[in-house]
């Protein structure tokens, strides 16, 4: 072989592998920088923007960004660097309405929006069942299904899941204090009245807090088997201020009696002994509890603060104190834990492995009655009677307005109300309000199930829109 060329074959060799390294090299910089949000702009000057990742239900809806039809982002389901500050996002999608929000794109940092939901204009409507005889109703919170009630000791359970939905007549003739057979009547009557009702995650079990003339009392029901409800308080013999679900099959409760709080096992039967007294709020995330309390330090003086503890230790932590009663609650967001304090009117945000300073303080207008945590822990609402106030942890900014009543959870996202027997939905944050539905029912709840189905009550029926074209 001739040593020149052999020279020269491997002298090519090592120059080709070295511009490959080099290039795997720049490309990765290059992705290194545009992950970070530096990109070029028109002017072919180094400039670091945002993220901006955009689903819609449904999906493949056009994105027009700050009035333009984007070259890069076309649909939804879909990210674009952008650069810093804010931006008018419009989705739409023919055959359905549209969509729209201003947003605030900050430097290096990710914004999502996977909650924007298009409605088809022209649904098909579908009768399903006479709900003439009962006068109240319950959607789990998966939004699968809905308990029936009324003032007889039959039931009825509906699987919003399915195809072809049917009724499921429940017995509560022996669940309850608050019932009586009727000499003329084939079921016996309920003469309870329902104060609460929270269900368990799977939709197995609904919580239920029902009142006389003269006491309160909880029950556990099972809608798959009723025989296996559990009546709380005859069970412990105890008077309950409050019960919440721990777990997700129901097996463990928090439950709060003469202001102290505890634990019940019910496949035990047991009540732990209190963990923590003079409680006044508690919020929990699986196993972690956050709460609010207060000492005791003569008969007319007391002193507030927030603690945490895991079910399971043996004492709970102090966190902080607080001029005044608080109400609490534990989050999670991407993957970082979050307690919010409200005192008044004043919002605190904590990292919960930071606690020591706040990451966020807030002003509300108004003294919320109530706070709650929003799907995925993406945002909170602070509400009372028909003024609310979102904390929006995604743009970190809260804004307060005003729904009309009664109201609840269209799904993970959307808040509905009923008035006029119009059905108007909103984003959690109060914008993007639309009419979709004439003539509903506001004594009964609203729910769109599987992205497929939208259910509410109209004229003693219960009705059914295809959210999807058939």
């Amino acid at each position: 072989m001739d040593p020149i060329n052999s020279r020269k074959q491997s002298i090519k060799v090592i120059a080709s592998e070295a511009i490959m390294v080099i290039a795997v090299i720049i490309t990765v910089i290059i992705l290194a920088l545009l992950v970070s949000g530096y990109w070029l702009n028109s002017n072919f000057e180094v400039e670091r923007g945002g993220m901006l990742q955009v689903s819609s239900l449904p999906t493949g809806a056009n994105v027009e960004i700050d009035g333009q039809a984007s070259s890069w982002l076309e649909r939804t389901n879909s990210s674009k660097i952008l650069s810093s500050g804010e931006h008018s996002i419009v989705l739409t999608k023919d055959g359905y309405d549209s969509w729209s929000k201003v947003i605030n794109i900050a430097e290096g940092l990710l914004y999502r929006l996977h909650y924007p939901r298009l409605f088809l204009n022209d649904r098909t409507l579908e009768p399903l069942f006479d709900i003439a005889n009962y006068t109240s109703a319950s959607v789990s919170s998966d939004h699968g299904a809905i308990l029936l009630m009324n003032g007889t000791t039959e039931w009825a359970y509906l699987n919003l899941d399915s195809d072809k939905p049917s009724l499921r007549k429940l017995d509560i003739s022996k669940l309850f204090s608050t019932t009586s057979v009727a000499e003329d009547a084939k079921v016996g009557l309920f003469t309870g009245h329902i104060d609460q009702i929270d269900w368990d995650f799977d939709a197995s079990h609904a919580l239920i807090k029902a009142t006389d003339d003269n006491a309160s009392e909880w029950v556990l029901l099972d809608v798959n088997n009723v025989d296996k409800s559990v009546n709380l308080t005859k069970e412990f013999g105890a008077n309950f201020s409050r019960i919440e679900i721990l777990d997700n099959n129901s097996n463990h409760l928090l439950a709060v009696q003469n202001h102290n709080l505890h634990q019940i096992d019910l496949p035990g039967r047991l009540i732990s002994a209190v963990l923590v007294d003079n409680i006044i709020d508690y919020d929990h995330y699986n196993n972690e509890v956050v709460f609010s309390a207060y000492t005791q330090e003569s008969s007319d003086e007391k002193s507030y603060y927030v603690g945490y503890f895991k079910v399971g230790d043996n004492k709970p932590d102090t966190l902080t104190s607080t001029t005044l009663p608080a109400k609490v609650a534990i989050s999670k967001f991407y993957d970082s834990k979050y307690i919010t304090i409200l005192e008044g009117q004043t919002v605190f945000v904590h990292q919960k492995d930071a606690f020591d300073e706040a990451l966020a303080k807030y002003e509300i207008g108004f003294s919320p009655d109530l706070v709650e945590v929003g799907h995925d822990g993406e945002f909170l609402l602070f509400v009372r009677d028909h003024e609310i106030a979102t904390l929006d942890m995604e743009a970190n900014l809260v804004r307060e307005w005003d729904i009309e009543r009664p109201f609840g959870w269209l799904d993970n996202d959307m808040l509905y109300a009923v008035s006029d027997g119009k059905l108007i939905v909103y984003d959690f944050d109060g914008l993007n309000r639309r009419v979709i539905a004439d003539n509903v029912s506001s004594r009964f709840p609203v729910a769109i199930t599987v992205d497929k189905w939208l259910y509410y009550f109209s004229d003693s029926r219960l009705m059914r829109e295809w959210l999807i074209p058939r």
